[in-house]
């Protein structure tokens, strides 16, 4: 019993959610790309240089292996070290789907210095704490420990993704787990409506697939299958070794190049390209005649992390917000669509979410109805877009921004959110925004360029729908078939 509680686990709907979700919060781009609108960029750019950038610094140096070591020393008396790897779900084929993630399964089973309990003893007996999870773009180890416990932390992390044994009777006893985690995943109805959305918006590419990966596919994947991801996809460029709290880069730079420096160098070939993901407007309708409600998500497509119009989005993603009958003052809530809700009585709760990925993304809203207001809620829901696109205010608009300033900020209260904002923005960025430069970007946006940018993205765009229910909303999701592939009709 001891040893179990080492390792603090999120089930893998909690992390996908979490993943999802924070994800519509961060910058990623390539490095170098300007991300600004005209002259708001302009003016972005000056205010940028005039403030104290990060503080405390992200340090980061790349290794000659590619291997990239980013760090932020806090001061504290704690510290998260962890792996990020630009390799996930997304790099899998309808064979190997779901290897990734089983992978990470498998990454605390033992090694070839360590078994199963010595590991959880020994991370039990530092007081730290070991997780994982995996994404559709990447699968991510970390620890949280003390600072002195540092070099430990480096060294079980690089005994972890480099001497995993992979035993066939821990591989056949993770199958169990895998399949049962995904009988859990099936009894969440967000989780499931959303990876209906990214099947129907992303039909036959490796966005479409989920996380976890068909039944069959567990029941077949093999040791062979996880060696050979690793060899493929874990390789020096790909991987991030970030690190937040009371971290000496110095010293977390030496223990990189002590663990890592020459193993990582041994992978030869090519970088796997990452394959495209072309998106459909179409939708995909599930009938459960058990169910009370109709749970259901609608959206457009929208841009990756690097793209310019990215924090325009986040910001009229903020501007629709989320409501839930649990909350209090509906009527006097600032989000305009809320109001409607909670006036027309239209549903349970809705949640508006900005989920970006390297070249693609996807805009939209999830909401709990009753059959008989599906219909209703659409037509405010796409009448809420249009006002994006043509009415929308300034002073909405810098309500918004605050709001969204305000909870990227909140977000980071932390080593660990910390490492993952390094980790993540390393990924793709090659290096961390600093906030203030974040916020200058954020306050470039006004009433105008959200008109301009909702106009280009929600205006006359064809949806991708997903919907899970009864028998009676199909049919009012019917009377409205038409608006919902028309968006110009408003």
């Amino acid at each position: 019993m001891a040893a179990a509680a080492a390792r603090v686990v999120l089930s893998s709907a909690a992390r996908r959610r979490l993943w999802g979700f924070s994800e519509s919060l961060l910058i990623r781009g390539a490095a170098g790309r300007s991300l600004y609108f005209g002259e708001n960029r302009l003016r972005s750019t000056q205010a940028a240089t005039q403030v104290v950038l990060n503080v405390p610094e992200t340090r980061v140096t790349c290794l000659e292996s590619g291997l990239r070591v980013a760090s932020e020393d806090s001061g504290l008396s704690t510290c998260t070290v962890g792996l990020w790897i630009d390799a996930g779900s997304r790099y899998e084929n309808e064979k190997n789907n779901g290897t990734a993630h089983f992978l990470e399964h498998m990454a605390f089973k033992g090694t070839k210095k360590r078994s199963q309990l010595d590991l959880e003893l020994e991370i039990e007996n530092m007081g730290a704490h070991l997780n994982a999870y995996t994404s559709r773009e990447q699968t991510v180890y970390y620890a949280k420990a003390f600072s002195k416990d540092l070099p430990r932390a480096v060294e079980i992390l690089a005994d972890i993704i480099q001497n995993s044994t992979l035993g066939e009777a821990e591989i056949e006893r993770e199958r169990g787990v895998i399949l049962r985690e995904m009988q859990e995943v099936e009894t969440n109805l967000q989780e499931v409506v959303f990876d209906y959305l990214h099947a129907t918006a992303y039909q036959n590419t490796a966005l479409g697939r989920t996380i976890l990966g068909p039944t069959e596919n567990i029941k077949s994947i093999s040791r062979k299958d996880l060696v050979d991801y690793i060899t493929t996809h874990y390789k020096g460029p790909r991987i991030v070794l970030a690190a937040a709290g009371g971290v000496s880069h110095d010293e977390l730079l030496d223990l990189a190049k002590f663990h890592f420096g020459d193993s990582l160098c041994t992978h030869k070939g090519e970088i796997p390209a990452l394959p495209p993901c072309k998106f459909t407007g179409s939708e995909i309708r599930v009938r459960d005649d058990k169910m009370p409600l109709a749970h259901l998500a609608i959206a457009v497509e929208a841009v990756g992390w690097a793209h310019p119009d990215t924090i325009c989005l986040m910001v009229a993603n903020t501007l629709i917000g989320n409501w839930d009958r649990s909350f209090g003052g509906g009527m006097n809530l600032s989000s305009k669509l809320a109001q409607l809700t909670c006036h027309g009585n239209l549903c349970h709760s809705f949640q508006s979410f900005n989920t970006s990925y390297t070249d693609t993304g996807l805009w939209g809203l999830y909401m709990v109805c009753e059959s008989s207001t599906v219909a209703d809620m659409l037509h405010v829901v796409q009448k809420e877009w249009m006002r994006l696109c043509t009415s929308v205010t300034e002073s909405e608009v810098a309500r918004a921004r605050n709001l969204l300033k305000t909870n990227m900020l909140l977000q980071l209260d932390g080593s660990t959110p910390i490492c993952e904002d390094i980790g993540r923005q390393m990924l793709c960025y090659n290096r961390r925004i600093p906030i203030p430069e974040l916020e200058a970007r954020i306050d470039a946006v006004n009433a105008e360029t959200i008109r301009e940018v909702c106009t280009k993205y929600i205006y006359n765009r064809s949806p991708a729908i997903a919907a899970v229910g009864k028998p009676g909303f199909f049919s009012s999701m019917q009377k409205v078939g038409q608006v919902l592939l028309i968006n110009s009709s408003f």
